[in-house]
């Protein structure tokens, strides 16, 4: 057996090994310069602004060009024109502009052209899927970090195609964290392409639409696309104004406060299982308040809910309304310290009426707590009245109006008893 294994194998000479036709694909050197010079002999023969032929042609050349092997190139040339070298200046070999690009798009940028643009690239990603995962996250975040090196009207087209492609669901927002990089942010550079990447998006969908997509695309905080010095809520805020774009202010604002919100509640229930001494709460809250200011209205709702989720509601069905009662009466100190103005006033009675709505174990007890709440001083009869006659929300409204109808009816008459003394006195 071993001077079997010992006699050499015999060999054949000549003779050439069959090699699988994908990997001589794959081993082939790779020429975006060829690639492009073929796309365009395709593109050339389709009259400018017929987008139709233009889609037609780009799928007829899917069949004979290798678009996943080049699709940074395909979408290089179909955005911007040509290829790109590294460091975002054109490839300098003598070739023409593409026949069709975003770029192409006359001046000024005209929204309802470039969606004209935009549906040529859905009818390509939707023949050819698998061009959706490089054109969002490499051909999109690379071009994005080049949008310094354009003229004003190429990169306005840029970033308002982009807004039309996050509008319709084409890419996701997370393209948007190559605006993000130091060499962008100063100057103000990447906000402004933000900017008109929104006013594009919104030009289609709603500022929750957005929202949405922006938290699926991982933008945590618009402030990171300012620079340093200029990270600050009351800036963006008067930014986007000025841009046009109060939805974003305002949904920056009220994302902001719901931040805010839930910190403060956290705080609460933190501050009540180690103390509920009032004292304490109250300086917990206002730590809170000095990294993050709220209205008046959205604190006295984060306070209450806080306070609220700290008790313990494990009682028999029938000790809820009376726990419910002391629970109130021991937190009011807190609750008075902040709920000093009529509007804060009316703003915690609704607070009350719809955590009752939403609990139906402390519903009955909605105007035992309100009296509560009157006698500690935390609301008075004026904001009482007002809550009644036209201040209430609509949870449960006629039930609640009508346990509070006696409540209602004595704060009035001992109001008209006060002003009858005031008239005998005078």
């Amino acid at each position: 057996m071993s001077q079997q294994s010992a006699v050499p194998k015999p060999s054949l000479q000549g003779v050439r090994t069959k090699v699988r036709k994908g990997q001589v694909k794959a081993q082939a050197k790779h020429e975006p310069a060829v690639f492009r010079d073929q796309l365009y002999k395709h593109l050339e023969t389709v009259p400018e602004n017929d987008f139709e032929g233009f889609s037609a042609k780009l799928v007829q050349a899917g069949g004979t060009l290798e678009y996943l092997k080049y699709a940074d190139a395909l979408f290089e040339i179909l955005l911007v024109g040509g290829l790109i070298q590294p460091g975002g200046s054109y490839l300098d070999d003598g070739a023409p502009m593409s026949p069709f690009s975003v770029f192409n798009a006359r001046n000024p940028p005209d929204i309802e052209e470039l969606k004209k643009y935009v549906d040529v690239f859905n009818k390509l990603n939707r023949r050819f899927k698998y061009l959706q995962k490089p054109f969002e996250e490499q051909s999109l975040p690379t071009l994005l970090q080049y949008i310094g090196r354009w003229s004003s009207e190429q990169r306005d087209k840029l970033a308002m195609t982009i807004g039309l492609l996050l509008s319709q669901g084409l890419v996701t927002a997370a393209c948007l964290q190559s605006l993000t990089k130091d060499h962008l942010i100063k100057n103000d550079q990447s906000i402004n392409i933000l900017a008109l990447v929104f006013s594009a998006y919104l030009t289609e969908q709603s500022i929750d639409h957005l929202a949405t997509t922006l938290k699926r695309g991982n933008i945590k905080d618009l402030l990171l696309f300012f620079p340093p010095n200029k990270r600050d809520a009351k800036i963006l805020d008067a930014f986007f104004r000025e841009k046009n774009l109060p939805t974003v202010a305002d949904w920056y604002t009220k994302k902001q406060y719901a931040i805010a919100k839930d910190a403060i509640m956290k705080e609460l229930k933190e501050v009540v299982e180690r103390s509920d001494d009032s004292e304490s709460i109250i300086s917990a809250i206002q730590s809170k308040l000095e990294e993050q200011r709220l209205p008046e209205t959205e604190l006295i709702q984060s306070i209450w809910q806080g306070l609220m989720a700290s008790v313990d509601w494990s009682a028999r069905p029938d000790q809820i309304e009376g726990l419910a009662l002391r629970e109130v009466g021991k937190f009011a100190p807190v609750l008075v310290a902040f709920c000093k103005g009529p509007k804060t006033q009316v703003a915690l009675i609704n607070i009350v009426q719809v955590y009752c709505y939403d609990d139906t174990r402390v519903m009955k007890a909605f105007p035992q707590i309100l009296k509560v709440l009157y006698n500690k001083d935390c609301v008075s009869d004026q904001a009482i009245i007002y809550w009644y006659q036209k201040g209430s929300k609509p949870q449960g409204r006629q039930h609640f109006l009508k346990a509070t109808e006696g409540l209602v009816k004595f704060l009035q008459e001992q109001e008209e008893s006060e002003e009858d003394d005031d008239e005998d006195e005078e």
